[in-house]
Formats: structure tokens, C-alpha cells, sequence
């Protein structure tokens, strides 16, 4: 099959998609204006750049779930792989490496993550929801044991570039934004001008048919984990400049489920072959809105879940209407 060929369904699916993200935008606007009339606080600067941080964040960490799921798989170990890897890096800075060192046995470990989530899906064939659920449960006790010493690692004064992409500005915009501007456009080349993305959208759309025209199935599983892992450690440094430490108990908090919410919410079906970078902005938009409303509002927290819990059905529900099973998608058994 050619470059051409095989990249039709990602071409396709975008197409479709359209209709779904103006959705999510026109929504996000109206709940953007809904709060700002109504919530004390919503609209002032400090809560607009809060906010901005905490959307770059959530944007960082869901380029690379995109890309995992458009390959129609799932990554449950990517906060595990942030948090740890950015743990490392804070601690080898504290201990008096020098940062490029740090940042990269931090590169390494989030690498080596990806590459045995990879591994063990596409040649183990374990499912990839039991397979990253276990290395996050597996790489978090074993970094509490054996290289950290205690839940938060702190950067040392006098990192003041390292900071920087955390705490600075440039030409006014936060540096978290700018690095989720910058990422964003790499993973949209990659996915839309080049042929491995093209392969990613073919692989999600039907792993059979890509594996029958020539397309390396595994090794291209094993990259889309470890690309997500990557991007994870990315978002990790960005998180522990802006607070100048890395607290590792964010494994358990509800991070990777508002990160699962803007995946599907902006259109990034789970049934994989669909979805874009666009989808990953819109999506991110929404739920960080959400969010710091309900933040502002001081809602319970199982509240919150309530309300993000019937958000991800909504979206299910609006991605099955609008990409309703067709003869080519029930061949495949979606």
C-alpha cells in the first residue's frame, strides 16, 4: 500500500471530525462566558494565567495519549512515567549533577517505560490497559525503594534557567503555553506529513489490514508508547519548574482520567484511526475550564468526579452519533 493509500483513513477521519470540535469549542466558549458573568474571580488575570498553566499541562500529556490512541491503544502508566522521570531529574539536580546529566537519565527512565509498555503489547500481546496499569503500579514502588527518597523532590535555588520554563514568560505568554504550542506542532507534522503518522492513523483504523500491506505493526506499537511516555516526561519538567519540585503523589490523584477526558472529548475515538492534534487543543480547553470552575466554585470533590464522569459519557455518546458504525467498522468488530 502506498504512503497515499494508507493515509486516507487519518485524512478521512479528520474530516469528520470537524463537526465535533466545533462543537467542543463553541461549548467551551459558552461555559468560558457562563462563568465569567457568574463566578467572582473567573475573569481576572491571576485565574486566567492559573488557568492557562493547568490547560498546558493537561495539553502536554494528552498530545501523547493522542498518538497512543489514534493506535487505538491506551496508556494508564503515562503519570507514573512523568512523575518519576521528573523525580529523578529534581533529585539528581538537589544531589549536584549537572542538568544535562539529570535531564537525561530522566529521558532515559520515561524511554525505557514506553518501550517495555511497547514490548510487552505488541510481542506479549497482553492488553495494553492491564499491561500499563501494572508497569505504573511496578515503576512507581520500585522508584519509591530504590532511587527516591521520599514523595517530593524539590529543585535547589540558583536553577534559574531551569525554572524558567515553568515560571517564565516570553513576550508575555507563560512558558507552559509555548511549550504546548511547540509540541503540538511536532506531533501535528509528525501525524499529518509524515509516513509514520500516516501509519499510526492506519494502524489504529485497522492493525489486520496495516500489518497485511507491509506496515511493522509492532515496532510502530512500541514507538507509539514510547513517544507517549516522552512527551510525559516532558509534561513532568514543565510541572516541576512551575513548582519547583516534583511531588510524586500525583499518581494517584485523577490526572490521568482528565487526561483520558480530553483525549475522547475532543474527538480522539478509542476505537483509534481518528483525531488530531486540533482535537487534543479543543478538548484541553474545555476540561481545564471545566476544572477551574468548579475549583472557583469549591465543588466536593466527588461531586467533581460526578460531573467529569457524565462529561466522558457525553462525549462517548456525541463521537457514536457523529461516527455512527458503518460496514467497513463492523468488519473490524468496533
Amino acid at each position: 500500500m502506498t504512503d497515499a493509500s494508507v493515509s486516507k483513513p487519518g485524512r478521512r477521519r479528520k474530516d469528520n471530525l470537524f463537526s465535533q470540535e466545533v462543537i467542543v469549542l463553541l461549548v467551551t466558549l459558552g461555559l468560558g462566558v457562563l462563568f465569567a458573568v457568574t463566578l467572582p474571580g473567573f475573569a481576572t488575570l491571576g485565574n486566567l494565567l492559573t488557568m492557562s498553566n493547568s490547560v498546558a499541562i493537561l495539553g502536554i500529556l494528552s498530545l501523547g495519549m493522542g498518538v497512543v490512541v489514534i493506535g487505538r491503544g491506551l496508556d494508564l502508566s503515562q503519570i507514573t512515567a512523568m512523575a518519576v522521570s521528573a523525580a529523578i531529574v529534581c533529585q539528581m539536580i538537589g544531589s549536584g549533577f549537572a542538568i544535562p546529566v539529570a535531564l537525561l537519565a530522566g529521558l532515559a527512565v520515561a524511554l525505557a517505560i514506553g518501550i517495555a509498555n511497547g514490548l510487552i503489547i505488541a510481542f506479549i500481546e497482553i492488553p495494553a490497559l492491564f499491561t500499563t496499569l501494572a508497569s505504573g503500579l511496578l515503576v512507581y514502588g520500585l522508584a519509591r525503594i530504590t532511587v527516591l527518597d521520599g514523595f517530593i523532590s524539590y529543585i535547589p535555588n540558583g536553577n534559574d534557567g531551569f525554572l524558567f520554563v515553568g515560571q517564565g514568560r516570553f513576550f508575555g505568554v507563560p512558558m507552559p503555553v509555548i511549550v504546548f504550542i511547540l509540541l503540538a506542532i511536532l506531533v501535528h507534522l509528525m501525524l499529518s506529513r509524515t509516513s509514520v503518522g500516516r501509519f499510526v492513523y492506519a494502524h489504529g483504523d485497522n492493525a489486520d489490514t496495516a500489518r497485511l500491506t507491509g506496515i511493522p505493526v509492532r515496532p510502530l506499537t512500541v514507538f507509539e508508547y514510547s513517544v507517549c511516555s516522552v512527551i510525559g516526561f516532558l509534561a513532568g519538567l514543565v510541572m516541576a519548574a512551575m513548582n519547583a519540585s516534583m511531588n510524586t503523589q500525583v499518581i494517584n490523584s485523577t490526572l490521568i482520567f482528565d487526561v483520558i477526558l480530553v483525549v475522547v472529548l475532543g474527538g480522539i475515538s478509542l476505537v483509534g484511526g481518528r483525531g488530531s492534534v486540533l482535537s487534543v487543543i479543543v478538548g484541553a480547553a474545555l476540561i481545564g475550564t471545566l476544572l477551574n470552575g468548579m475549583i472557583i466554585m469549591n465543588l466536593d470533590s466527588n461531586l467533581q468526579s460526578i460531573i467529569k464522569g457524565l462529561v466522558l459519557l457525553g462525549a462517548i455518546l456525541l463521537d457514536n452519533f457523529l461516527h455512527p458504525r458503518d460496514e467497513e467498522t463492523a468488519r473490524q468488530g468496533d
